[in-house]
């Protein structure tokens, strides 16, 4: 039997703490021309979830959390009761679909059962049906989620942006893994520098889990964006081409993520300003969670992130100099060891009999965090399209939790030429979800006007100059 990570079964800790919670994160799959018959997606996915264990496991927790939850075989697994349809109402655009996403994503997953469901959703605008796929939190971060999603579809899989993330090059080292030198010389300096290394690492690491720990410490101003919520949700996606964020990316040097964190920044700022409220500099405190999973691990169904928690600059109101700063305090919080320190805690609570680490994740759950008050994350996707049933898979739409008194929290995903971010809200406390939607959309197109600007510029003082 498998043991959940002490990571893992902290999202059960954190649903548990607010019954208006629920913890399970998803994404939507467009797809165009005829749904399938139900018998034909049944007989499809009733042999492809047999490649992912997860899917036919429960959880086996244990009186009095003496020991971590389990993953054990489902004796009784029956695929039937974890598919199902739906219609969208007429005309079967966007704001059906999203009422539609919103409903099933509020409800909690049974915890009697496999923690994963998918819906077939039928009667989309111009001949298009999608496929939600919701699990919960414990059993996969985003990466994993997507990469079981795409075991879901005809090729089983495929290339991810995945790759491309700083972390997923870098194997795991440690010294024993070093060919050991029977020359003492050569010993000497391999023993040095892996004590030198590892000392550097570890304070590295320190010194991260120390601001990580004043950030948490440190209370945002009071605003709208952060508070008790209620059971109900709000879901909307924005849609930008991810050649226009690359391009904006090359103009100014800086990477897609700091492109897509900018126009959330001026979006949440136009935001607060609607809502007759000052965007102050510590107003936006963001979770901007970190993978650390290898490439030798994105097969694997679990857990492994860390988080950066920087303060996107909501007080600046020049789109450049947005930019600027988030590039600028992302960078400093990856030089300062945040995901290093984050990991680091983690290891420290996971070392502790679970006991412990689970009552302590339970009290600090249930005490009002006021210090970070959104949630960005960027989940790289498949980089070419897909197809489920023979049908292309024309978008992929993420959906982001809310917990811990955040109101609202984003996911990005790439996926072959399309970026989105998919946002989900409190349904009393996020009326205007819309609005940020739309922000984030003109926030990219804002800074790719400027860019192109800047680059018909510079083309023109390098043709005076060789004239």
């Amino acid at each position: 039997m498998e043991h959940l990570t002490a990571l893992d079964a902290a999202f059960l800790e954190v649903e548990d703490s607010d019954p208006h919670v629920s913890l399970a994160i998803g994404g939507v799959s467009i797809i165009e021309g005829p749904p399938p018959t139900h018998e034909e997606f049944l007989e499809a996915f009733a042999e492809r979830v047999q490649s992912i264990p997860r899917c036919t496991q429960v959880l086996k927790t244990h009186p009095l959390d003496i020991g971590p939850p389990e993953w054990v075989d489902d004796p009784h697994f029956d695929i039937s009761r974890h598919l199902h349809r739906l219609a969208v109402p007429h005309p079967g655009g966007d704001a059906e679909l999203f009422e539609i996403v919103a409903d099933v994503m509020e409800r909690r997953l049974d915890r009697e059962r496999p923690l994963w469901d998918c819906y077939v959703i039928e009667g989309l605008a111009d001949d298009r049906w999608a496929v939600l796929t919701k699990l919960h939190h414990c059993i996969a971060d985003g990466i994993a989620t997507t990469q079981m999603m795409a075991k879901f579809s005809d090729e089983r899989g495929g290339e991810s942006f995945a790759t491309e993330i700083h972390g997923s090059k870098e194997p795991e080292r440690r010294w024993w893994d070093s060919k050991v030198s029977l020359n003492p010389l050569t010993l000497a300096r391999t023993i040095a520098r892996t004590a030198f290394g590892a000392a550097s690492a570890v304070e590295h690491a320190a010194l991260g889990a120390a601001e990580l720990t004043a950030s948490m410490l440190t209370p945002a101003p009071d605003t709208s964006l952060s508070g008790s919520v209620t059971s109900r949700r709000r879901y909307r996606a924005a849609r930008v081409r991810l050649a226009d964020l690359h391009e904006v990316g090359d103009a100014f040097d800086v990477t897609v993520n700091d492109v897509a964190l900018a126009a959330i920044t001026a979006s949440y700022r136009q935001l607060l300003l609607d809502r007759g409220e000052k965007p102050g500099r510590n107003s936006l405190r963001t979770l901007v969670p970190v993978s650390v999973r290898g490439t030798n691990h994105f097969n694997t169904t679990d857990n492994e992130v860390s988080g950066m928690l920087p303060l996107l600059p909501v007080d600046e109101e020049d789109p450049v100099t947005q930019l600027e700063l988030v590039h600028k305090r992302l960078q400093h919080a990856k030089d300062s060891g945040q995901s290093e320190g984050g990991s680091a805690m983690q290891s420290a609570i996971g070392s502790v009999p679970f006991m412990f680490s689970a009552w302590a994740v339970r009290l600090l759950s249930r005490l009002p965090q006021k210090a970070v008050v959104a949630l960005a994350t960027n989940v790289p996707g498949p980089r070419a399209e897909q197809r489920l049933l023979g049908r292309r898979v024309v978008e992929i739409l993420p959906i982001p939790p809310i917990a811990l008194q955040l109101r609202t929290g984003i996911a990005m995903v790439s996926y072959a030429e399309n970026f989105v971010f998919g946002i989900t809200g409190d349904y009393d406390a996020a009326p205007d979800l819309e609005a940020l939607a739309s922000g984030i959309e003109d926030g990219v197109a804002r800074l790719l006007e400027i860019s192109r600007a800047l680059r018909v510029k510079r083309g023109h003082k390098t043709h005076k100059a060789l004239a």
